[in-house]
């Protein structure tokens, strides 16, 4: 496949605060000060130039960039992107991933062409379509059906290009009822779903997607998830696509750029650079990187001591092999005497997947804990081998009761991580019937198939 972008050292600066002062003395004070190297003597932000310069230094202390680098930085500068780097492949789905601020919006606004870098080139192949954010490139006292004339112009397209697409856009937007109303009154779901079917349905050979899928309800986001796919397949046209919504990134996109402060961190495929990106500590179920942990939190009934996760064998790694069953544990103590009469104590075992998303929750069965008086107690669950497949999952784990009212007493969401790693062997072989490649889901459960003959019928 060809290549249809390609971001070659890539760096974005800004200026902070106001442009301006407002009086023309200290503009002049401002520039004059700035020709002879001393620090602005009007500047609105708090910071001085070597303190800015520590905070974005590489982890060995040494500068991001020389020349045009951070050095050269004035008091009232930031670097948003430095030394951005990647290609896109013709057809392909490119997420981009990052922590608010690592300069996503800016790289798009750049391929975009919303706004130039300070240095470095970004060379595109063919037309682009633009879904930056809710409502760009429509007027709000024109109509929907005017709008989309609009924006196809915007986009490059003639009117009768547009004219062709027109009920396809509509029928897909599903707001027939309003196309003649004033995009003004829409909502802004209303706004995300014009502005979609636009840029998704008019003949641009690239689609740049920045979060504004978020606005819309799970129905259209689901039907959108489908057209990317379709025009990546069939009509082979690019997508980059900017989401926090993790899931969303490892279903939908072939590969994935994760942006660290300005910085590429990970080009790899969607599920790795997932990975990476909660492994940094910059996802919504990011943990330390551990298989093991004592902690102490609780209340006055119950504290959480220690956690664990180990195989059969009784090893403790962060690695664990899908032929061995994975055994969670967790040791705790109990600070009180407590009467109950309708309900005991009870473990709960929550299982995420490398996007965050609940794989199971698993709660303690009634008469397991037959003992819950002053004292530390250790609860193991164990998940069968060849159950969990080749990914990274996150733990949580509480203690809770249920007296007037379900109460909980400690409740840890990421507390443990480990890995599930395949490493293929003569009996997995056959185990999986002779089939060796990879299986999708997060989970692999051994489930029973019947097969069943219809009868034959006769053709007299």
């Amino acid at each position: 496949m060809s290549t249809v972008i390609e971001v070659d050292d890539v760096w974005k600066k800004y200026r902070l605060g106001v442009i301006g002062t407002g009086s023309l003395r200290h503009d002049f004070e401002r520039w004059w000060h700035r020709i002879r190297g001393k620090p602005d003597p009007h500047t609105t932000v708090e910071e001085n130039r070597s303190s800015k310069i520590g905070s974005q230094r590489s982890d060995n202390g040494v500068p991001h960039a020389n020349g045009d680098g951070v050095e050269e930085l004035g008091d009232d500068e930031v670097w948003a992107l430095l030394g951005v780097s990647f290609e896109v492949k013709q057809g392909e789905i490119l997420g981009i991933i990052g922590r608010n601020g690592a300069g996503k919006s800016t790289l798009l606004k750049i391929l975009s062409r919303v706004t130039s870098p300070t240095k470095g080139e970004v060379r595109v192949k063919g037309r682009i379509a633009s879904l930056l954010e809710v409502g760009t490139g429509f007027h709000p006292e024109l109509t929907g059906r005017e709008n989309i004339f609009l924006n196809g112009a915007i986009l490059g397209m003639t009117r009768s290009e547009t004219k062709k697409k027109f009920d396809e856009i509509v029928a897909f937007a599903g707001i027939e009822t309003y196309i003649d109303t004033p995009v003004k009154r829409y909502s802004s779901g209303m706004y995300v779903r014009l502005a979609f079917a636009v840029a998704a349905h008019l003949e641009a050979e690239i689609l740049i997607i920045d979060e504004v899928l978020a606005v819309g309800d799970a129905q259209f986001q689901r039907k959108c998830l489908g057209k990317m796919k379709d025009v990546t397949t069939r009509e082979g046209r690019t997508i980059i696509f900017v989401t926090h919504n993790m899931g969303m990134i490892t279903l939908l996109c072939d590969r994935a750029v994760y942006l660290d402060a300005g910085q590429v961190a990970a080009i790899a495929p969607a599920s790795e650079a997932v990975t990476a990106y909660y492994a940094k500590g910059d996802g919504p179920t990011a943990s330390k990187d551990f298989t093991r942990t004592r902690t102490c939190v609780g209340d006055d009934y119950a504290q959480l001591l220690e956690c664990y996760v180990k195989n059969a064998a009784g090893t403790i790694s962060p690695e664990l092999d899908i032929q061995d069953s994975v055994i969670i544990g967790l040791r705790y103590k109990i600070l009180q005497e407590k009467q109950f009469f309708r309900a005991f104590p009870y473990c709960q075992l929550n299982l995420y997947s490398a996007t965050g998303e609940s794989i199971f929750e698993s709660m303690m069965p009634r008469g397991v804990l037959k003992d819950f008086s002053v004292g530390e107690y250790t609860a193991e669950c164990e998940i069968p081998a060849h159950f969990l497949n080749n990914e990274t999952y996150y733990i949580g784990l509480a203690m809770a009761t249920c007296e007037d009212g379900v109460k909980v007493h400690f409740f840890e969401n990421n507390v443990l991580r480990f890995q599930i790693k395949e490493r293929m062997s003569e009996s997995l072989y056959q185990t999986r019937n002779g089939f060796s490649g990879p299986i999708n889901g997060v989970l692999r459960p051994t489930l029973k198939w019947r097969v069943q003959r219809a009868h034959r019928v006769s053709n007299t």
